[in-house]
Order: structure tokens, then sequence, then C-alpha cells
């Protein structure tokens, strides 16, 4: 059966009756014009809305997205706020599943009458509301996600702060290919828009090399059926595996690989999530597994000069949610929120949708510490651009750039 989807213009009509019947503070009629009286925005706070996977095999990312950006929010909250206004975060659970976080979106806009759209986690959750955000003008800012979608074409209601899946993986090729002299690369992905999104970015890398990936092999979201995917990427004699997934499945299959002496270099991208990643393998594992990060570690050696002081974000995790550990996705929501408080402030009191979006394009050289820069334009809505490497030793994933040491190290030795 061919499930309902709103037509555009239904839905336009719908915001237009529901934001011309929404009451003010002081109980009279507000009028239907967004610009002048924004929805989600009263003298004492600015309401945002989000949708991520609080249950489900994505959860740990929901989680811990939300967390991070909570903590920087609870904290500007307690010193009075932006402007006088209190930030709220309404969340929703979608268990990154594309239907659940439409019907949420739909509930955020039309019922909750947010602001803004914020931190979403998921590319095939994600890229499903593009239509929505269009037509509500809504600004959605801080997924986590690196999905082509969001960024081509250019749309003014869409901010990302991480950079693209295109940049991970192309940066992870020419390593790869350049440094460590491999040309035999599979790639394992889930067969969604987020697998495709990474499959079309390591093809497109490979291509530059004129090489394209020895074999292919995919899983059903939601799903630990990685045996099919195994099997086929085994047979090529791939020397590296480029893994486009969510940690369970990744973790599997790596497992399944070592147990028939299936001993690749294994490569994921960042939303794979490296903390709740490291927790399926023994800190004596010597599979060799990489994983490109959009957000420099927390701790370890270089931390400082890529981020700086990371007093204040340990400081706050540590206050607000003591039984949630300081990682890379924590530390992307945090920015993420640090992005949005800035844009809140630079929009001024009179705040306004399209006053928050150029507040946001304003946003130059924006530092977060070390050498971590944060550049937006009216025509760039990435933020940031930088691809870093982690590496899988004794149970943690700690910065690396001698990438040709993967080659001296091989399973069951000592790294």
């Amino acid at each position: 059966m061919k499930k309902y989807r709103p037509s555009s213009l239904a839905l336009w009509l719908v915001l237009t009756i529901v934001a011309a019947g929404a009451f003010a503070c002081n109980g009279s009629k507000r009028a239907a014009d967004p610009d002048k009286h924004p929805p989600g925005v009263s003298a004492t706070e600015v309401v945002f809305g989000s949708s991520l996977p609080l249950t489900g095999h994505a959860s740990y990312l929901g989680r811990q997205i939300c967390v991070g950006s909570k903590a920087f929010i609870k904290h500007i909250n307690e010193q009075g706020g932006v402007h006088g206004r209190q930030i709220r975060i309404i969340t929703y659970d979608d268990s990154y599943d594309p239907p659940k976080c439409l019907a949420n979106t739909q509930k955020l806009i039309i019922e909750d009458q947010v602001f803004s759209l914020f931190c979403y986690v998921g590319t095939p959750t994600t890229v499903k509301i593009i239509p929505l955000v269009k037509d509500a003008r809504i600004p959605l800012i801080g997924m986590f996600t690196g999905a082509n979608a969001l960024r081509v074409p250019f749309n003014k209601y869409i901010i990302n702060v991480r950079a693209s899946y295109y940049q991970e993986t192309e940066a992870a090729v020419q390593h790869l290919v350049k440094d460590l002299g491999l040309t035999k690369i599979a790639v394992f992905y889930q067969y969604d828009a987020y697998g495709f999104d990474g499959l079309t970015g390591t093809e497109l890398a490979l291509k530059e090399f004129d090489l394209a990936p020895v074999a292919r092999g995919s899983y059903i979201r939601g799903t630990m059926d990685v045996e099919e995917g195994l099997d086929h990427i085994a047979l090529s004699g791939a020397e590296a595996v480029v893994m486009i997934g969510t940690y369970d499945p990744c973790a599997k299959f790596i497992r399944l690989a070592s147990a028939r002496d299936f001993n690749p270099i294994f490569y994921t991208v960042s939303f794979v999530g490296a903390e709740e990643f490291a927790r399926h393998f023994s800190p004596k594992s010597r599979e060799r597994i990489i994983m490109s990060q959009v957000v420099p570690p927390v701790a370890g050696p270089g931390t400082e000069r890529l981020l700086g002081d990371a007093t204040e974000f340990t400081e706050l995790m540590a206050r607000y949610f003591p039984d949630n550990k300081p990682d890379f996705v924590a530390l992307e929501g945090y920015i993420n929120a640090k992005v949005l408080v800035e844009a809140l402030e630079k929009a001024g009191p009179d705040l306004t949708r399209e006053k928050f979006i150029a507040a946001i394009e304003s946003l130059q050289d924006f530092h977060l510490g070390g050498d971590t820069v944060i550049n937006f334009s009216p025509t760039d809505h990435q933020g940031m651009e930088r691809v870093y490497f982690t590496r899988l030793v004794n149970g943690t994933f700690e910065l690396f750039d001698t990438w040709p040491e993967l080659l001296d190290y091989l399973p069951g030795e000592q790294p």
C-alpha cells in the first residue's frame, strides 16, 4: 500500500491555517507572517525541535548528540539565556526510521510551532524532511549526517556544521591509495540513502585514481545480515574495506572476517560512532580498524593543537550528564549548540528565522579553540571542512597520521 505523504501545497495550507490561528502570549491572534512573528519565539524563550534515534540500533548516536548539545544549552540557560530568552529543545524519538522522522517533523512544525529544527541524526531520516523544510521555510541546523543531499543543491534553510561523507571517503581513499599503495578496495554499505551516499563518495574518490571497488556488499538497515556481503567481499581479496553502516553490523562484519582469516584494513566513516564501536572489540583486538572523524578528539596526543582546551566541554558533560562519557558524538552536539547560540546572539533581540540564518551566514573565523575554526557564508552553509583519522588501539580510537605504520602491523602482533 502506498503510504500517504502530504503534497507541498497541502502542507503549506495546513501551516498557514495553523499559523493564522496561533495565539501570542498576550492572548491576541498572531499574524501568519513568520518573518514578523516567528513561531517558537516569545519574550522568555525560543523553541527548537529535534527528531533523532533515542531507541533502536542507532540510539547511542542519538543520545550522545542530544546530551552534548543540551550540556551547552543548559549552561547558557543558567547564565540567563540569549537576549533574555531561555532555549528549549523538544525531542522526539524516531528510532532511525524515516516515516517516524517525517511524522515527528510534521508535529514539530505544525503542532509544536518550533522556531527551528536542530540536531537531527541520520541520512535516511533527515533527507526525508527536506521538502518540509523548504515548504515551511524553517531552518534545519547541525545534523549528524554528512549526506550530500543536504548540501547539493544549495538550500538556504539547511545549515550543516560537519564535513560531508564525500569529504570523509575522499580523504580516506587518498591515504589508502597514495600512502599505502592499495588498489583493491571494497565497499560494505547499508542499503539505503546513507549507504548509497558513502558508496558514491568512495566510487568518485577511487575514480580519481582510475580505480573502482573490487567488490560491493550490503545489508538491510535495522538488520545484522552481513554474511552475504562479507562472502562477496572476502572472495575479492580486498586489501581494504570501506564501511558505511552503523556500529553493530559493522562490528559483526569485522569479527566474522577475522574468524575466517580475512584481514584487510577496515575503514569506517564517522557516523559509525567511535566509542560504541570500540566496545565491540577486546582491548587486545588486533584488527586494523581506522575511522574518520569530523571533530577533533576530546583528549590524547595532538588534541590541544586541534581543539585547544576542551575543559568547558568535559566539565559541562560531567555537571549535567555524568553518566555519559564525553566522546566524538557528544562533542559534535556541543559544537552544534555553540553555533546555534552564537547565531542567536548575532541575530539580536528582534529574532526572526531570516535574521537567524543571516547571523549564521555572518559567522567567519568562529574559533572553537586550537586550529578548529568554523566559517559560513551566504553561499556556503557548511561550517567545518576538516577530516581527522583515528585508529583503534587498546580499545579506544586515537588520533594518528602515520599511515605507513598500518602496513607494518599484522593482526595478532603487538602494535
